[in-house]
């Protein structure tokens, strides 16, 4: 299956904010409360993403968005995929074009077994774990550096 990758417009906020509603509930179980996880619907994300759009990317498979990514000054703040199409090479095509665009960091909850084991085969390393404040909790959280390639 073909994965192509475009800049997200505003017209993709919806389904946007749709894989991150799903996404949250099915990667997040476990990890966030579960009145954190139903406080993150596609309203919440449809809101927050109103400004942020311009920094995002979309994944399209068969002309339907099936990921999408936010990159900030070269961290990538998220990276999410329609859980029902994951392992169809939409995240590793939105890794490699975030990498093509810069971005070197990217953290992500340390009990995000999934994750962790996706970012490195796809050959970013583990350069910090701590905690912090999300959703009014200290959660743990580990940070990714890509590499910077050897010649």
């Amino acid at each position: 299956m073909s994965t192509s990758v475009r800049p997200a417009t505003e017209a993709d906020v919806p389904a946007m904010a749709a894989i991150s509603s799903a996404s949250y509930r099915v990667a997040f179980a476990g990890i966030l409360p579960t009145e954190v996880l139903a406080q993150r619907s596609p309203e919440h994300f449809r809101e927050r993403f109103a400004e942020t759009w311009p920094r995002m990317a979309v994944a399209e498979q068969d002309g339907r968005i099936v990921a999408f990514s936010l990159v900030t000054a070269g961290h990538i703040d998220m990276l999410f995929v329609d859980p029902e199409r994951l392992g169809h090479g939409a995240g590793i095509a939105l890794l490699r074009a975030a990498e093509r665009a810069g971005a070197e960091t990217l953290e992500c909850f340390a009990d995000n077994a999934p994750a962790r084991a996706f970012y490195e085969r796809a050959g970013w390393r583990l350069t910090k774990q701590y905690e912090r404040e999300f959703a009014g909790a200290m959660m743990r959280f580990v940070l990714f550096e890509k590499p910077a390639p050897t010649s």
